[in-house]
């Protein structure tokens, strides 16, 4: 059945009445909101106390804006059709996200998601109604690719210099804008300057750029006016260079992957034109990219640049491909319709060029890769296409966090561990010490966080959407087929992207892909649902209902958690202002009325207690800390941040024992924490030769036995190590410490095991013996050889060689007896 939506008198809904105000409030809101979002770089995840609030206030707005659209459309939602059955679907979403709350890794970072996904519902549902209106959906197309632009222009000037001046507009709504300076827009790390634009990350930027090129050349295509044909043919010089600038080798790979995807959508004529608009716009953007490329180089390493000269370039050749892309449109494009006619009535014709289009790509993939067309690019560009390779680092470390992922997935298969929970345990079930506080994967991160049954809803809502907006597609005319597919490019371009990165941690991003599920659920047809009850204005009512109600309960929360971040801001402030006990712990003791057991906010009134503890040594002090940092760990079980705090607290109060039982008892979530497990061995031998002096046998040999099998741990990790694929970096260090040889050798050795002892100390053995640890340990080592009856010479030469006096020390150890 056609979508009844088309063809409707601009400024009405689907029912043909007037609602000009609403759908005023609704679009100024929503047009709003997407302006003020991507220059929020907090809107990431909600992992770090500076990047929760932008979250808070974009759900608060999203709240509001929901409330405006029960308001708007209630006496038009009828819940009867399929297309409605998505708007209750979507609710189910952030349902999965409460289920998960049950067994949440992080509950704080679990409400953090249960947030977000309320956030992207409702954006769903609002842009499912609204864009079924002709004018509304017209106008928010239009919203979204302007800011596309003016983003992508905002990493160009960022790139050539001018970072100063296009902050010094937007700083003044985001904190995002330090010293003058928005922060990362141009990464610098080891294959130098990358351009991140807003989003502070290449790959996301890449994943973005890639979906509104494409926007852009559809745009071009679709567009009768000829300022609207150039405006979207200046962009596309500006979008491929972008695209190169961020060094994203996936950002290559996969753009190719939804361009033909993409192909198969179109009829022939227009798939030529997509073809030769991606193939001018390259080959202009190669002809300016080295000299542009290395201007935006020169002024980020430092060295005197000229951002005149790079804007000359690159304005050049924008200008030249606008004007090609009128000239096309005006002349070549009519006259491709009418030569290829007969060629689109045939069956499957429009699948020709998109096979041919993987040849091609096939062929250029060989090119770039295996002879020196690549050095066309920018130097920097070429070495990451040349490094494109399945033995290359990045591609093994992502495999590793899939396969790591499934390690969690199956400990928490049903309903995952709660959002945010990839970031709060991967640590437990990682590979090696690498450091990542996200998956690279959607999908992996997705089954992490809600577990099987809410990646089944998630599937499902999509199939869903994609199959009933494809089915439509290929039974509506060509004008009808315009009216929604920028927002098919965007989800398909960003989801596909995100199976090899986490663009959907951020949460701009996933605002636009939900924005965009919603425009394509506005396409589908009006097929009803013949099989339930709630076609009634009951229903109706109920469902308007649940909304507002949900809807007041996420204002509510996230004024709450602002306020909560404000009071651990002015606390913050203020420990570093004031003496005053009383006036320093008061926003505290705020923050966490507001929002109970928020991480920051303990770390930070943990710090003060601790510390009025030491200087008092007053009781109170340290009982009430040692309830906070207990309590908050019943539900954030896996803040390393907080075990280390209890730790010092105990350490303060000369609780060694209950130091020991966390480090103990927590190893196993940190399996390659290096300190951790030096900590641990070291204070199980304190422990125990405390035992081992009282006479406790049996105390000394639990301590030994803990602190022998973390030793035991951390060999068995060096070696597993030595085994990772070539090509794969190990990440953090991971290795037997002096200390923890000392350590552990002297465990060994007070069991009465020399020839083990000395094995153990072996491993510690420096050459640098000035090291008072070094020496000990040598000291040890030829201790227990000298009890094995055996000596290791050189070792002893250098060591009496340093201080005569060692002899007799050696030979006091090896007489102690046990």
């Amino acid at each position: 059945m056609s979508n009844p939506v088309y063809g409707k008198k601009p400024g009405t809904s689907r029912n043909g009445e007037n609602l000009p105000v609403a759908l005023w409030v609704l679009m100024v809101g929503l047009i709003l909101l997407l302006v003020w979002a991507p220059f929020q770089a907090g809107l990431f995840n909600g992992l770090v106390l500076n990047f929760e609030k932008p979250i808070f206030w974009a759900v608060m707005i999203g709240s509001l804006l929901l409330i405006a659209w029960v308001a708007a459309f209630f006496k038009k939602v009828k819940l009867k059709d399929q297309r409605d059955l998505t708007a209750i679907w979507v609710i189910l979403i952030p349902v999965t996200y409460v289920l998960a709350l049950i067994s949440a890794a992080s509950h704080y970072f679990a409400m953090n998601a249960v947030l977000i996904q309320c956030l992207y519902a409702m954006l769903f549902v609002i842009g499912l109604y609204l864009l079924q209106n002709k004018r509304a959906n017209g106008l928010i197309e239009t919203s979204i690719i302007t800011i596309a632009y003016i983003i992508v222009l905002f990493g160009l000037f960022n790139w050539l210099g001018q970072g100063k001046t296009v902050s010094a507009m937007v700083g003044w709504f985001t904190e995002t804008v330090i010293n003058g300076q928005y922060n990362q827009a141009v990464w610098i790390d080891s294959n130098g300057p990358r351009l991140a634009s807003v989003f502070q990350y290449p790959n996301t930027y890449a994943a973005f750029l890639m979906a509104f090129f494409f926007v852009a050349v559809f745009a071009i295509t679709r567009s009768n006016k000829w300022y609207s044909q150039a405006i979207h043919g200046f962009m596309l010089v500006p979008m491929v260079l972008s695209i190169l600038l961020t060094l994203s080798r996936g950002g290559l790979v996969f753009l190719p992957v939804v361009f033909i995807i993409l192909l198969f959508f179109l009829k022939p004529a227009k798939q030529i034109l997509w073809i030769l608009y991606s193939v001018i716009a390259v080959v202009a953007t190669l002809v300016i990219a080295k000299p542009v490329t290395d201007l935006g180089q020169q002024f980020h390493l430092g060295q005197i640049g000229d951002p005149a000269k790079g804007w000359g370039y690159l304005l050049g050749a924008s200008i030249v491909v606008a004007a090609l892309a009128w000239v096309i449109q005006r002349y070549l494009a009519p006259m491709l319709e009418q030569r290829t006619a007969g060629w689109a009535a045939k069956k499957l014709a429009n699948l020709w060029l998109p096979l041919a289009s993987v040849v091609a790509v096939v062929v250029l993939i060989v090119l770039l890769l295996g002879t020196n067309l690549k050095h066309v690019l920018p130097g920097n560009i070429g070495d990451r296409l040349e490094n494109i390779n399945l033995q290359q680092h990045s591609l093994l470390e992502r495999l590793t966090f899939y396969k790591d992922a499934v390690k969690v997935i199956k400990d928490y298969p049903v309903i995952g561990a709660g959002g945010g929970a990839w970031a709060s345990i991967y640590e437990k079930y990682q590979n090696n010490p690498y450091q990542s506080r996200q998956a690279h994967s959607f999908i992996m991160q997705y089954l992490v966080e809600v577990g099987v049954l809410g990646f089944i809803v998630l599937v499902a809502f999509l199939a869903f959407i994609f199959y009933k907006y494809i089915r439509g597609y290929i039974h509506s005319d060509e004008t009808k087929r315009n009216d929604y597919f920028i927002y098919f490019i965007i989800v398909l371009s960003i989801l596909i992207h995100s199976l090899m990165d986490f663009n959907m941690s951020y949460v701009f991003i996933g605002m636009l892909v939900f924005l965009g599920l919603g425009g394509m659920a506005a396409a589908m047809d009006t097929k009803p649902v013949k099989r339930f009850a709630w076609k009634s204005s009951g229903f109706r009512t109920l469902y308007s209902a649940v909304l507002v109600v949900g809807a007041l309960v996420l204002i509510f929360t996230s004024i709450r958690y602002i306020q909560a971040n404000n009071a651990i801001e002015k606390g913050r402030s203020l420990m570093a202002t004031s003496s005053d006990f009383q006036e320093i712990q008061a926003p505290f003791a705020d923050a966490l009325k507001k929002r109970g057991n928020q991480p920051d906010a303990v770390l930070n009134y943990n710090v003060l207690l601790k510390a009025a503890y030491e200087q008092s040594q007053d009781e109170a002090f340290y009982t009430q800390d040692l309830k906070l940092l207990t309590d908050a760990l019943k539900q954030d079980a896996y803040n390393k941040n907080m075990y280390n705090q209890l730790i010092a607290l105990y350490q303060l109060k000369g609780e060694a024992d209950k130091a020991y039982n966390v480090l103990r008892d927590n190893a196993d979530r940190y399996t390659y924490d290096q300190d951790w497990y030096e900590r641990l061995i070291v204070q199980s031998f304190e422990l125990g030769y405390q035992a081992l002096g009282s006479q406790a046998v049996d105390q000394k040999d639990k301590y030994f036995a803990t602190g022998l099998q973390a030793y035991d741990h951390v060999v068995r990790g060096v070696e597993h190590l030595k085994n990772l694929p070539k090509g794969q970096f190990q990440g953090n260090p991971f290795a037997v410490t002096p200390a923890m040889a000392l350590n552990a050798g002297k465990m060994q050795y007070m069991m009465n095991k020399p020839a083990e002892a000395a094995e153990i100390f072996k491993q510690g053995i420096s050459q640098d013996l000035n090291d008072p640890t070094n020496r000990e340990i040598a000291r040890w080592y030829l201790a227990a050889l000298q009890k094995t009856g055996s000596t290791d010479q050189a070792v002893y030469d250098q060591l009496i060689q340093l201080d005569p006096q060692e002899k007799d020390s050696i030979t006091q150890l090896a007489e102690l007896t046990f």
